[in-house]
C-alpha cells in the first residue's frame, strides 16, 4: 500500500473496525497489541506486514490518539525506548526479511526489551575506537569485550551491538553490527550506581559469546554506517519527542513559580522568562524537525535538538533548586534501585537536578554534538584527525 492511498480518515476507519472486533477492556493486552501490529496499526509508516501500512509518518498520532481515546492497552514505550526508538528503525533499514519478521513484532508489543551495547570504557565519545572483538568461527561470531553505560541491560532480552571484526583496518572501517541475545552464555550484567543512588545503567561483560551470523545487521565491516542510523535515531528519541507548551521540566518550574509567589525575585523572574522563551523556541524547532523527519531519514539536525534539550533540562532543574532554596537540597530516597526508566516530572527536585546531569552525556556528549553540528550542518572545517587512516591495532591504547 502506498502513502497516497492512506489518509487520516482511512486510519480512523481502520481503528474503528479493529475496535469493533476487539474490546480493549476484555482482550488480553498482549493479544490486543499483537493484533494491532498485524493490522498495520503499530508504526503506520512501516511497510505492510511489519506493523504498518506505508502511510505518512506524520499520521502516527491519528492512530495513537484513537486507541488512547478507546482506553486501549499501551506497549509502554518508556520501558523500551531503545528498542522502539533505535533498534527498530535500524532493523527496518538494514535487516533481512527474516530479521524484520522475527524481531519487530515482539519489540513493538513490548514482549522483548532491547538495550544498546555501544560505549566502552575506552570508547565513549570516540565510539569508533571500540575494542570489543568479534571473530568468525564457522557460522558464528565469538564476541569478547566490555560495554558500559548500558541502560536497562538488566531487563533486556536483546541488544544492538557494535564490535571490531578487523583490527587491521582503520577504526571506522573494521566494525560490524550485531543483534546480541542477552540471555546467551558469557553475557554478564553488572549495575552501575549513579549520582541519584539508582542504577538504571549497567556495565556488560561479554566472554566468548556466540552470535550466529544470521544475527548480523548489514555487511561485515559496515558497522559504522549502520551505527550512524542508530545514533541519529537515538538523538531524536532523547530530545525530539513531541511535547506540549510548558511540557517537561519548564512546566515543573513555571508551576512552582505560579503556586509560590513568595519565592519570586526580579532576577529569578528574568531567568525564568529567558528559559521559557528558549524552551518554546526549542519545542517549535523540534516540531519542524519532526515534520521534516516524516519525509525521510533523520539527519544531523537531530543533534541540535538533543543538544538544546540537554542544556534546557539542566538549566530548568537548576532554577527549580534556586527557587526552593534549602528545601530543594533535601533528597527523598537514596535506596539502591534498578529502575526501568527515567521520570523527571514525578520525582523530587533533588533527583531531577542530579539526573539531568546525564542528559549532556547520554546519546552523544554535548561536545561531540557541537562538532557534528559544526561540520555536518554548518559546513565548517572538520577537526584534524591524524588517526583516520591508521589501522586500529596500531593506535595508542
Amino acid at each position: 500500500m502506498s502513502e497516497s492511498t492512506v489518509d487520516a480518515d482511512d486510519l480512523r476507519r481502520r481503528v474503528r473496525e479493529f475496535l469493533d472486533t476487539r474490546d480493549p477492556g476484555s482482550t488480553e493486552p498482549q493479544e490486543f497489541l499483537r493484533a494491532r501490529f498485524d493490522a498495520g496499526l503499530a508504526w503506520v509508516h512501516f511497510p505492510a506486514g511489519l506493523g504498518g501500512l506505508g502511510a505518512p509518518r506524520a499520521l502516527q498520532s491519528v492512530v495513537d490518539d484513537a486507541f488512547a481515546a478507546a482506553g486501549a492497552p499501551r506497549n509502554q514505550p518508556e520501558r523500551n525506548a531503545i528498542g522502539l526508538g533505535m533498534a527498530a528503525p535500524t532493523i527496518l533499514r538494514f535487516g533481512t526479511d527474516e530479521q524484520k519478521s522475527r524481531f519487530l513484532r515482539p519489540l513493538w508489543t513490548g514482549e522483548d526489551i532491547w538495550c544498546q551495547l555501544f560505549s566502552e570504557p575506552g570508547a565513549g565519545s570516540d565510539l569508533a575506537a571500540l575494542g570489543t572483538r568479534a571473530v568468525l568461527d564457522g557460522d558464528h561470531w565469538i564476541v569478547t569485550g566490555q560495554k558500559v553505560w548500558t541502560s536497562i541491560a538488566h531487563e533486556a532480552r536483546w541488544a544492538i551491538l557494535v564490535a571490531r571484526t578487523d583490527p587491521e583496518l582503520p577504526k571506522h572501517r573494521g566494525m560490524t553490527y550485531f543483534v546480541c541475545d542477552m540471555t546467551a552464555p558469557g553475557v554478564e550484567v553488572r549495575p552501575l550506581r549513579q549520582i541519584t543512588g539508582e542504577a538504571e545503567f549497567n556495565e556488560v561483560f561479554l566472554t566468548d559469546v556466540r552470535i550466529p551470523d544470521t544475527d548480523r545487521l548489514g555487511d561485515v565491516g559496515q558497522g559504522w554506517a549502520v551505527a550512524q542510523t542508530t545514533l541519529m535515531n537515538e538523538r531524536v528519541a532523547i530530545g525530539g519527542g513531541a511535547s506540549p507548551r510548558e511540557g517537561g521540566m519548564v512546566g515543573v518550574v513555571t508551576g512552582l513559580w505560579r503556586e509560590h509567589p513568595e519565592l519570586r525575585t526580579a532576577g529569578l523572574h528574568d531567568t525564568l522568562l529567558r528559559l521559557w522563551v528558549e524552551t518554546e523556541a526549542a519545542r517549535l524547532t523540534g516540531l519542524r524537525f519532526r515534520q521534516q523527519l516524516a519525509a525521510g531519514q533523520p539527519g544531523p539536525e537531530g543533534s541540535a535538538v538533543k543538544l538544546a534539550f540537554a542544556r534546557l533540562n539542566q538549566e530548568a532543574s537548576g532554577l527549580e533548586l534556586e527557587l526552593l532554596g534549602e528545601d530543594g537540597l533535601r533528597y527523598d530516597d537514596w535506596t539502591m534501585r534498578r529502575p526501568t526508566g527515567v521520570d523527571f516530572t514525578r520525582r523530587s527536585p533533588g533527583y531531577r537536578y542530579l539526573r539531568s546531569k546525564g542528559n549532556s552525556i547520554e546519546g552523544g556528549t554535548s561536545e561531540i554534538l557541537r562538532n557534528i553540528i559544526a561540520e555536518r550542518v554548518l559546513g565548517l572545517p572538520g577537526e584534524i584527525r591524524v588517526d583516520k587512516d591508521v589501522a586500529w591495532k596500531d593506535l595508542p591504547k
